[in-house]
């Protein structure tokens, strides 16, 4: 088995996204990086590589096995064995994960780019194990809604969009929620004021599917004043508000 050491990570906790698990140029100064002592590396296929980036399912048991109780970590000069820790390859895509103990991957974490290197070096000429996995394993293709956003409409933005984004898109699930037309309509004006003869005699999902599709599309000025209105008195998401803007890059 291959292994790495002295592998700085910065773990990004439940998220079944790969886009929300930073990469390096995306790490802040407030963010928690730690240090790997040791860690395993594994070198699988395309298909189950999308799955633990992108999922928050059961891992293969044999992979499991394989990796179970190899890595360490270093806090203030003292080293603890991790359960199930590994960094694991396709060949194009790096991940590390810690499932902190149970079988599915909670914690994951992009690597510096000089390690990113070192990987793809290392399992240059190393065959993939298949630990018999395919995606009929488990149910079918993942399905993406309003709370988790399909990779699409996330490409492009920077951390800080993509999670006002997010933020956006819980703003307007929780106006869905309410069926208030009056309400869905006074929002869609402001969003786009030159539809406002137009909406006037539609129903309240029609409206609120206008507003959806035509904000689901990039991430502008236009939509972070609508994100900004949205959530004016609402102390949760005001606060999620303010942990964007007020978070630096390193």
């Amino acid at each position: 088995m291959l292994f790495l050491h002295d592998v700085w990570v910065n773990w990004f906790e439940g998220e079944e996204n790969g886009y929300n698990v930073c990469h390096f140029h995306e790490w802040r100064k407030d963010d928690s990086v730690e240090l790997l002592d040791q860690v395993p590396l594994i070198r699988v296929n395309s298909v189950l590589f999308h799955y633990i980036e992108n999922d928050l399912s059961e891992l293969p048991q044999r992979l499991l096995s394989d990796i179970f109780q190899k890595a360490y970590i270093r806090k203030n000069h003292e080293r603890t064995q991790l359960d199930y820790c590994f960094v694991v390859t396709d060949g194009e895509g790096i991940l590390a994960v810690d499932t902190i103990g149970y079988t599915i991957p909670i914690r994951k974490s992009r690597l510096i780019p000089r390690q990113e290197q070192l990987v793809f070096e290392m399992v240059k000429e190393v065959e993939a194990e298949d630990y018999n996995f395919s995606l009929e394993q488990y149910a079918q293709e993942k399905e993406f809604h309003i709370l988790s956003v399909a990779p699409d409409y996330m490409r492009g933005l920077t951390r800080k969009e993509r999670q006002l984004k997010q933020l956006l898109c819980m703003a307007l699930d929780q106006l869905q929620s309410t069926k208030n037309s009056a309400e869905v309509k006074y929002w869609y004006t402001e969003w786009n004021p030159q539809k406002y003869e137009i909406i006037q005699d539609m129903n309240f999902e029609q409206v609120w599917e206008m507003l959806y599709q035509e904000t689901i599309e990039g991430w502008t000025s236009k939509h972070a004043q609508l994100c900004e209105d949205l959530i004016k008195g609402q102390p949760f998401f005001e606060k999620l508000w303010d942990m964007e803007h007020g978070s630096k890059v390193n």
